[in-house]
């Protein structure tokens, strides 16, 4: 079985991040993965409506699972709250994965949607903190796994093993 894989937008050269730019890591994999079908290129934030350029939006205080359980808010660095926004982006993010039958995702780290390894701390000061955004933390609580642009080798890793197992009798061999 073929593993699909949500992949943030911006990571494919589009040009949907906050301030207009795009984040293209298309290595060889990505590439390839593309030719194969397997990409499900998604930006959560221009699917929850939010415009580009749009101001910097940070957790505040709390990380992505926070905010998606009502205990913490995204604020734009205006002040202006954006965490239905958001909120609304990470279950868009939800959806486009399970329609698509994704079983993983490659997104940008430090988004406050995307962020799997770091966000930022809240403070707008260029702080990071380890930690979850709202779109990475909805997908893995829904068993979609979650890999951070700096990870594509160890998602490559990840689907070689899965897509690499040999049945056997009653079990599985990897």
């Amino acid at each position: 079985m073929i593993n699909k894989i949500l992949v943030s937008a911006c990571l494919m050269g589009f040009k949907v991040r906050y301030n207009g730019s795009e984040k293209a890591k298309m290595v060889a994999q990505l590439v390839r993965w593309q030719q194969e079908q397997r990409l499900v290129i998604h930006c959560p934030e221009l699917a929850a409506g939010l415009p580009i350029p749009r101001p910097p939006a940070e957790i505040v205080s709390a990380d992505g699972k926070d905010v998606m359980q009502e205990r913490a808010r995204i604020i734009e660095d205006t002040g202006r709250d954006v965490t239905e926004h958001y909120q609304l982006a990470a279950w868009l993010a939800l959806r486009t994965a399970q329609e698509a039958g994704c079983t993983a995702a490659l997104l940008t780290d430090g988004s406050p949607t995307c962020g799997s390894q770091f966000i930022y701390d809240g403070s707008f000061s260029g702080q990071r903190k380890p930690s979850m955004g709202v779109a990475a933390s909805l997908l893995i609580e829904h068993g979609i796994a979650v890999f951070s642009d700096t990870q594509v080798a160890e998602l490559v890793a990840w689907i070689e093993e899965r897509e690499n197992r040999i049945p056997i009798n009653d079990g599985v061999v990897g």
